[in-house]
């Protein structure tokens, strides 16, 4: 049996969807239609946070207000953040199943982790109307949390803690330091420390790294090293307490840990 109880996972990056495509392109086309566009990197920057929150983090970056003021002739307002969350979310509904597939060695190493007794749950920044179309389609791949806790149904979403507070009390687990929570980036880091939890960041699959897995395994060796080190210490400056390159490193961690 493992000292943990329970793990909470995030989804795009860290269980499905290899290097978080799917709410990326979506951001990017939003803010291209809207004449604003913006740059991947931009688009990156708040990934783990709910998503209207994401965009209102997008609009107050000073290059982004600049070019809405330069653009629209005024500076971006809570109507034009609702305008394109409204235009966020068919968008990104049409284009979840081409990015839902569960990340290589996840289903695996989660079967392995409740072989040692841990509950599995997990958190995303994603509505419950996103999620029907993603949850489907992990599970036919094998992947299947007990409890998946969505950004509409807390008062606030990452760095706060109440994603991983919900999912713990619906998991019906605790203390909250007998809790691993694993994402893929540094607001997801923030919020499992906030919950009180022990943190896992996730270096090769997510948005930090922000590569498809066909883009990721064209680097060489020497690339994948490098980029890997720059996203870790990203990872750590958040205050990670562990580091995994893929959540299939899950047991090998867990075992280290034991």
């Amino acid at each position: 049996m493992s000292r943990f109880t329970a793990i909470i996972l995030d989804w795009a990056g860290t269980t499905v969807d290899f290097g978080s495509r799917a709410p990326t392109q979506v951001f990017l086309e939003i803010f291209s239609k809207s004449g604003v566009p913006i740059t991947e990197a931009e688009a990156r920057g708040p990934m783990g946070k709910a998503k209207r929150e994401h965009i209102a983090s997008v609009l107050e970056m000073p290059r982004v207000r600049n070019a809405w003021h330069k653009a629209k002739g005024k500076l971006p307002t809570d109507a034009d953040v609702g305008y394109l969350y409204e235009s966020f979310l068919p968008l990104q509904k049409s284009v979840l199943s081409n990015f839902s597939d569960v990340i290589p060695g996840v289903a695996d190493a989660i079967t392995w982790c409740r072989k040692q007794g841990m509950r599995i749950g997990s958190t995303t920044g994603y509505t419950r109307e996103l999620m029907a179309v993603v949850a489907p389609i992990a599970e036919s791949q094998g992947y299947k949390p007990e409890v998946i806790v969505c950004s509409d149904e807390v008062a606030a979403g990452r760095p706060a803690p109440w994603l991983n507070f919900r999912a713990a009390e619906t998991l019906g687990v605790y203390p909250m330091d007998r809790i691993l929570v694993v994402d893929d980036t540094p607001l997801g880091i923030h919020a499992g420390r906030n919950a009180g939890c022990i943190t896992v960041g996730v270096t090769q699959t997510g948005n930090e790294m922000g590569l498809s897995h066909a883009e990721f395994e064209g680097l060489n060796l020497k690339e994948k090293e490098s980029r890997t080190h720059h996203v870790a210490e990203k990872f750590l400056q958040a205050g990670a307490h562990f580091l995994v390159k893929s959540v299939a490193d899950l047991p090998a961690l867990v075992q280290s840990i034991a």
